[in-house]
């Protein structure tokens, strides 16, 4: 397990994927790291632009390696947000009847094997679980 403090600015991106990549390794299918970048990316990038609105907060990262599968959560005690709740988007339509925003949590949900919210003591906790072979 490893443990990742960070202040959640577009500027830690770069290293939180660093960790990501490293905790990785290459026991990693090319399709599941590229599912799990992506999938991560997005969870960083929410938290970094909307928890905290206009002020800057920290987000702690928790990597989990069990059997075949990868999982990270973050926590962050930005304002509580349930991203699971927020409707997909109805890929049917073109991009420009589309609605904008939705599209990263649903690729996060298609992307990953098991996602998870809860608001506890304070904090947003996001889990998601993906196999690392596939």
């Amino acid at each position: 397990m490893k443990h990742l403090h960070l202040e959640a600015t577009d500027a830690n991106l770069a290293v939180a994927m660093e960790e990501l990549g490293e905790f990785l390794g290459d026991d990693c299918s090319p399709r599941a790291r590229m599912h799990l970048e992506v999938a991560f990316e997005e969870i960083f990038v929410n938290i970094a632009h909307y928890a905290y609105g206009d002020q800057v907060g920290d987000v702690e990262i928790t990597f989990e390696r069990s059997d075949d599968a990868l999982t990270v959560t973050f926590s962050d005690s930005g304002t509580p947000y349930d991203p699971l709740k927020k409707p997909d988007p109805d890929t049917t339509l073109s991009a420009e009847k589309r609605q904008i925003g939705g599209l990263g949590i649903f690729l996060v949900k298609k992307y990953m094997d098991e996602v998870s919210y809860e608001y506890r003591d304070g904090n947003n906790i996001f889990t998601m679980k993906k196999k690392l072979h596939e």
